[in-house]
């Protein structure tokens, strides 16, 4: 029999705040994480926005004082930003769990997996300027590229010694790693797990590369607040964020036993895989239908008990309405009337990261029996006129089971349901 599985910690770090709580509260609220792109120039691109953490990070490599009472000044300086932002939210998922302090024993039954969609990019980019300019590559670029080392430093820093992987599937990246962590728990080969992801790939090489492919929104640089607009017509692309989330997962009989909070349980993950083009989704949604219904199939539910779904949701034009047909034939009628948002509108893409964070604030939705709201969309495609997507301000939402899915270049497809405990 599988063991349930639940979530007792969480943490998340956005461009509307460096905390769950004020993340959550923003993209409640509807306020907007995007601004100028400042880090570096972006004059000749024809983009010029992205949602950055809110802290001094415009001068990386530069060790940023808001997160030295986590990460050192020291230590700041021989690691990525991807691999500092999955420490920071690491940290707060397992305090928030209180899991800090326990026995050799427990650390050997606790694993730790996260996402990334492109490890140390900002590194790679800054060592090859120094390469080409004559200069001397750091002996500790290799390491701080790798992305495993985001797993690795959250395990090193609270002795973890279950498993400790990376999963590298585009967007889809942390959603992987929370489906994953919650079936090594199903199986018993560990009793916690602390999954997420994060990205910190927002450096000039890696804008100019969505920049050429044509991805990343361009009409709103005197309005960036406004750019991520899911499933309207004026919608141009996605804007490229960065930050992350992590979840503690954990076996329930055991959060039960210790005194944990519960959050949620995961109930059910699905995956699959579009097989149709290397960046573009399926026309149709089939495939991420086929994976939200492996979801449900796993959760033992029907459409019906979906009471939110928290959608992709990129503001791209393919992606959008493709996703929209996936969720009607993986819902069927039941697809309706139930109340779908895109919190990209508000945070922009986190890329690797964004699965798990959507899959935190589906589980603050239940919580709070809110369902935040799809900000900027005016004027709906057609896809979107026969369901209910909640927009400009938060709907109150008393639900059990809510629906999170993530999707990635590469056709690939993930859909995580969670729900309340009982």
């Amino acid at each position: 029999m599988k063991r349930r599985v639940v979530v007792t910690g969480l943490g998340a770090l956005t461009p509307q705040g460096l905390n769950l709580k004020s993340s959550w509260d923003g993209v409640v609220a509807g306020i907007s994480g995007i601004r100028p792109v400042t880090r570096f120039d972006v004059s000749a691109l024809p983009s010029k926005i992205a949602g950055s953490v809110p802290a001094t990070l415009d001068g990386w490599p530069d060790p940023c004082p808001e997160f030295e009472h986590i990460v050192s000044v020291r230590e700041q300086r021989r690691m990525d930003l991807f691999s500092l932002f999955g420490i920071v939210v690491a940290d707060e998922a397992v305090r928030d769990a209180g899991w800090a302090d326990i026995s050799d024993a427990e650390k050997e039954r606790t694993g730790v997996v996260f996402g990334v969609g492109f490890g140390g990019l900002g590194l790679v980019e800054r060592e090859v300027r120094k390469v080409m300019a004559g200069g001397r590559v750091s002996p500790l670029w290799m390491p701080s590229v790798l992305s495993n080392m985001m797993p690795a430093h959250v395990a090193l820093r609270f002795g973890y010694h279950g498993t400790n992987y990376t999963t590298t599937s585009a967007c889809a990246s942390s959603a992987h790693a929370v489906g994953l962590a919650y079936q090594a728990i199903q199986r018993g080969e560990l009793d916690v797990m602390v999954a997420g992801g994060a990205e910190g790939a927002l450096c000039h090489i890696g804008y100019a590369g969505f920049t050429s492919m044509r991805a990343l929104s361009s009409s709103f640089n005197d309005r960036p607040t406004e750019a991520s607009r899911p499933w309207d017509k004026a919608r141009d692309g996605f804007v490229f964020s960065e930050g992350g989330a992590a979840l503690v997962l954990e076996e329930m009989e055991h959060a039960v036993a210790r005194g944990a909070h519960i959050y949620a349980e995961i109930k059910g993950f699905g995956a699959s895989c579009d097989s149709h083009h290397v960046t573009a989704p399926h026309p149709d949604g089939k495939y991420a239908a086929l994976c939200i219904q492996r979801a449900l199939q796993d959760a033992g539910m029907h459409a019906d008990e979906i009471h939110h779904v928290n959608a992709h949701g990129t503001s791209t034009p393919v992606g959008d309405e493709g996703e929209l047909r996936g969720i009607k034939k993986g819902l069927g009628s039941a697809a309706h009337n139930i109340p779908i948002t895109s919190t990209k509108s508000a945070t922009g893409h986190l890329l690797g990261a964004a699965g798990a964070l959507e899959v935190i604030f589906a589980i603050k939705g239940l919580n709070d029996s809110v369902v935040p709201p799809t900000i900027n969309t005016e004027d709906l495609c057609d896809e979107a006129h026969d369901v209910s997507i909640v927009l400009r301000e938060a709907q109150e939402c008393k639900m059990k089971n809510a629906l999170s899915n993530s999707f990635g270049f590469g056709g690939t497809n993930t859909s995580i349901i969670v729900g309340q405990c009982s």
